[in-house]
């Protein structure tokens, strides 16, 4: 006996639209459950424009649910009709983006026990080899910075039964708080293991931490990694800050009998003056730091400094960009200055060119000075200087296209800027962040889509950086999250050799290959956000 299928398809007349909707969501149902038609296509014949009465309309889909399960349907389901591109009331939308971005706006967040303090001035996490009884492995560990000045190094995921010293810290879910929220495909994170033994009080508070390769050792995938950290200390009432660099060539040894911290540490250079900020570049021959005097370069072999720019206002955020050749400086004023650090300068006694800048904000915001104008030293372009109303908390560099760069201040502001377009001001805005005074790092993720900030209020937020839409807002900690560090390795590499960020048999975004894991910092302690 032969089986045949029949599909029924429905007419209707513009006034029953809001039936046919009905009935075209239950059809597409099906087609998802049986496969009856190709995933990666739109149906033929089926509209693709918004503007239909008998449409599903995909400003309804996008909108913020708090039910990843049901909006992750709706987005299949407008796949299924209109393909990979989604139109919208706002313009045609991609659907891996959109995809993403339901992701991002539902993380799952753990707290670790036993981590106060530790983080809440310095964060990175670092692959290095470590010396176990059993021989030479890699594993990551985090390096973290306190604001009361202790430098500690802790290893992720390989507790170590033989030895009856230091502390497991253990994760818990501390958001989402509703129970039955959680989804299942997402994996607790490995524990923590914190060995007092394997810290280091320094002489003030730790200020700034750069991790960098240095002089360009084998690639990342060719078996070279993470070599060396450069960390700067604030300053004291009685110590000016100081340049340090921890060698992370030799593998880690957790043994209770070896103070490796203390051996591996090297002092670069000290100063007479505050560090607030310190950056390196790729090959981590010379350092950059922001000071309360203006900025200066370091050369980390031999410790020599030369000034690049001089200014009565601290320099509170720094970063290197256009290959070094170029140093973003925040000011406590509120000024961004661009420092062409090529110019190689004879001592710290060269002179510099006398600047005079107009102290009103430039991006089109409002802020009140009793001076009209600020003077500072440097090999600087005026044109290019940035003016907001506040104190710049925090200066992130886009990595894959160095032209881009964030900006926050402390009024709150977090701002998107391009190079070649500074004196138009922002090119994109980001709001919902709460800052007054404090100097809170932004976080971008390896693949550069999204930013996350800390704020006063306790909350932590995520926004596109394409579209500047505010995707999670919620508090889980009771202390600001000032510090943020993401895996540096995995999706950056995979990107930068041609892989697909896809998964190749479902076509769907693989969340492994993507590594989106993000350690945040407070007071309170060290939490981990993964989406």
């Amino acid at each position: 006996m032969t089986h045949s299928t029949v599909f029924f398809f429905f007419v209707s007349s513009p006034a029953s639209s809001c039936s046919t909707e009905k009935r075209k969501l239950s059809l597409t149902k099906i087609c998802l459950e049986n496969r009856y038609f190709p995933i990666k296509g739109p149906i033929p014949g089926s509209a693709r424009s918004s503007s239909s009465s008998t449409a599903l309309k995909p400003s309804k889909v996008i909108k913020p649910c708090r039910k990843t399960g049901v909006r992750t349907l709706k987005l299949l389901q407008v796949r299924e009709i209109f393909g990979n591109v989604i139109s919208s009331n706002k313009g045609k939308r991609n659907f891996k983006e959109e995809f993403r971005k339901t992701q991002v706006s539902h993380p799952k967040v753990w707290k670790y026990s036993g981590t106060e303090k530790i983080g809440d001035s310095a964060l990175e996490r670092i692959h290095v080899d470590v010396q176990t009884q059993e021989g030479q492995t890699k594993t990551d560990v985090l390096l973290t910075g306190g604001i009361n000045g202790s430098l500690s190094i802790s290893e992720i995921g390989k507790v170590q039964p033989e030895f009856d010293y230091g502390v497991q810290c253990v994760p818990d879910c501390v958001w989402p708080t509703i129970e039955g929220n959680q989804t299942h495909y997402r994996r607790d994170p490995e524990r923590i293991w914190r060995d007092t033994r394997a810290s280091l009080q320094m002489s003030s508070k730790i200020s700034c931490m750069k991790v960098f390769r240095k002089n360009l050792p084998l690639p990342i995938e060719d078996g070279g990694g993470i070599q060396h950290a450069l960390i700067s200390t604030l300053g004291s009432m009685r110590y000016g800050g100081s340049l340090c660099l921890l060698n992370l060539v030799e593998p880690l040894d957790f043994d209770p009998t070896a103070l490796f911290i203390r051996r591996r540490i090297q002092e670069v250079a000290t100063f007479d003056c505050t560090i607030w900020a310190a950056d390196c570049g790729t090959n981590g021959n010379r350092a950059v730091i922001g000071t309360n005097l203006g900025a200066a370069l370091v050369d980390v072999e031999t410790g020599m400094t030369s000034w690049v720019l001089r200014s009565k206002s601290d320099v509170l955020a720094q970063q290197l960009v256009h290959s070094g050749n170029v140093v973003l400086c925040g000011l406590r004023n509120g000024a961004i200055i661009t420092v062409d650090a090529r110019e190689k300068q004879e001592g710290s006694s060269a002179r510099l060119v006398r600047h005079r800048i107009s102290n009103s904000p430039s991006d089109n915001t409002v802020g009140k000075s009793s001076k009209r104008w600020f003077k500072l030293s440097g090999n600087i372009n005026t044109s290019d200087t940035i003016k907001l109303p506040s104190s710049i908390s925090c200066l992130v560099s886009l990595q894959f296209d160095d032209q881009y760069f964030l900006a926050s201040s402390m009024d709150g502001s977090v701002k998107l800027y391009d190079h070649r377009l500074v004196q138009r001001g922002a090119i994109q805005s980001y709001e919902g962040h709460v800052n007054s005074h404090s100097r809170i790092q932004l976080g971008v993720d390896p693949l550069e889509r999204f930013v996350m900030s800390g704020g006063e209020d306790c909350y932590l937020r995520l926004w596109s950086i394409k579209s500047g839409e505010l995707l999670f807002q919620d508090k889980f900690s009771d202390s600001i999250l000032s510090t943020v560090c993401w895996r540096r390795e995995g999706p950056s590499v995979a990107l930068l050799s041609g892989k697909n960020e896809t998964n190749s048999v479902s076509g769907y975004f693989d969340e492994e290959s993507y590594g989106a894991g993000a350690w945040l910092g407070s007071h309170e302690g060290l939490f981990y956000l993964q989406w």
